[in-house]
């Protein structure tokens, strides 16, 4: 559906919704199973994969194809990898002529990333992927831990916004009188409720 994406005014909401279609028909007919795949899903499949496939042309070019294991790699980049004087060619091709193609031809087009050097050098300093397993393992962690004290501030502030609730509940009920100790307490106050 290259041409329907490319076209400059289109609704891709409407081309993702033909794109679930597609995909919802052939899981159908390949699986056998029940399975509805919405637009929205498609899009942000597509934007994920794109993602990716970014993120390893730059691994690729930096360290060469072999460091790249992604399953994918090879037909995104059989797409997306395309020289810039193709993208340009094929541009020019559809637009020649029109009014359109011209303001077009006059901008400069920048190709998602440049085609991977086939054999890029190895660095010397390279980690093996045992090591970058362990990095990402602790990078993981790190990461956990850095939720879990989230959760604890979090918690401290509602148990701080909680006592201030529980002593303006108090003084409230008690305009005039002074606070009494149990207002100042750390057990949790329900409105309406009477204390013994």
């Amino acid at each position: 559906m290259d041409p329907e994406f490319d076209q400059p005014v289109c609704k891709k909401k409407k081309l993702w919704e033909t794109v679930a279609e597609r995909v919802t028909a052939k899981l159908r007919a390949e699986e056998g199973t029940d399975v509805s795949v919405k637009a929205f899903e498609c899009d942000l499949k597509w934007r994920n994969m794109l993602a990716t496939y970014r993120k390893n042309a730059e691994r690729a070019k930096r360290l060469g194809t072999n460091s790249v294991h992604w399953e994918f790699f090879k037909e995104m980049h059989e797409v997306l990898g395309r020289s810039y004087e193709e993208v340009e060619a094929q541009r020019k091709a559809k637009l020649n002529g029109t009014k359109l193609g011209k303001a077009i031809a006059s901008k400069r087009f920048t190709p998602i990333l440049p085609t991977p050097a086939a054999t890029a050098p190895q660095l010397p300093n390279a980690r093996p992927p045992q090591d970058l397993l362990q990095l990402y393992l602790e990078l993981q962690e790190r990461k956990l831990n850095m939720w879990a004290q989230q959760k604890a501030l979090e918690e401290r502030k509602i148990e701080a916004i909680n006592n201030l609730a529980r002593a303006i509940t108090c003084l409230s009920q008690n305009n005039t009188i002074p606070v009494p100790k149990e207002c100042l307490t750390d057990t949790p106050v329900s409105p309406g409720i009477p204390r013994n």
